[in-house]
């Protein structure tokens, strides 16, 4: 005689005289399981340094990291908005302080790094969400490239691939004497296919994908695997830097943004709050054996075709 279990979410036939058995050590290991499951993406006390924490996205990272214990360190040229997230993490008794920063200039960043180390002994992650994007670096509908400002363009280039680059040479540099830490990069759905307009953002964040793999292999090799550098490719979220290319006056959508929802398959734009387990997971141990990758956050948009 068999009877019928379910083990591992798949069904199979076992003989009756040691089902019961079997399921035992079955109910046992998934309650195992579930505690290691709660610890795998656990990042209690884990001091986690957001560059552009100030943002809405940056922001709500934040205190949902808060939530689940981590200290969080918020680097911003904004102080007033940015003293406002540590005092409304502080209200809800989680811990995290603001340092007034220049992801553009590495003397301010390493003051930074001094200041953070002082307070809290250590960096395990840093979540690299500095970036945004600028008229001029845009070609509209009436524009050619040939009428590029390439101030503009260069300046967009700089925040999103140097803001990057400079705060990873700074704060890895401890992770490296560490021997362990995991670094997010912020690329984008641009980086994924040219979108139209935004060719200089479009650049930046390709060239950050890029640099996200090679520092993936450069961390490791050098100074072992518990260095890890991930980045998130957002889909379209509507933030400060897109509200005027995605909206109207009025709040209703522009022509772009009701083109983006027409090829989104969840038709529609994503919240912040929806980019939280992604990062959550990239910077826990339940990806410790994941690195170089782009982790999209998108609604479908990159898989969908017409």
């Amino acid at each position: 005689m068999f009877s019928f279990c379910l083990i591992n979410k798949y069904y199979t036939f076992v003989p009756d005289v040691c089902a019961s058995t079997i399921q035992q050590k079955q109910w046992n290991y998934h309650n195992i399981n579930n505690k290691n499951m709660a610890n795998l993406f656990c990042v209690k006390d884990k001091v986690v340094i957001i560059t552009g924490g100030a943002g809405i996205l940056g922001r709500g990272i934040a205190g949902h990291l808060a939530e689940e214990g981590a200290k969080i360190v918020i680097l911003d040229r904004a102080a007033e908005t940015g003293e406002q997230i540590v005092a409304e993490i502080k209200a809800k008794g989680g811990e995290a302080s603001f340092y007034l920063t220049d992801v553009l200039n590495k003397e301010v960043l390493e003051q930074n790094k001094k200041d953070i180390l002082a307070k809290y002994g250590r960096i395990d992650a840093l979540l690299n969400a500095a970036g945004g994007n600028m008229a001029g670096a845009t070609i509209g509908p009436d524009s050619t490239i040939f009428g590029l400002n390439i101030d503009a363009f260069r300046k967009v280039v700089d925040l999103n691939l140097f803001g990057t680059v400079l705060p990873t040479m700074v704060f890895a540099d401890v992770m490296a004497q560490q021997k362990e830490g995991a670094i997010v990069n912020f690329s984008s759905e641009s980086a994924l296919r040219p979108l139209t307009r935004v060719v200089g953002y479009g650049a930046a964040k390709a060239a950050i994908s890029n640099l996200t793999k090679y520092l993936a292999g450069e961390l490791a090799i050098k100074f072992g695997e518990g260095l890890r550098v991930n980045a998130i490719a957002p889909g379209f979220f509507l933030t400060e830097q897109n509200r005027t290319l995605m909206t109207n006056p009025d709040g209703s959508y522009t022509p772009r943004a009701e083109s983006v929802i027409a090829h989104t398959p969840f038709r529609r734009l994503g919240s912040p709050e929806e980019l939280f387990g992604t990062i959550q997971y990239l910077i826990s141990d339940a990806s410790k054996f994941v690195t170089g990758t782009i982790a999209i956050v998108d609604g479908g948009f990159d898989a969908f075709s017409i």
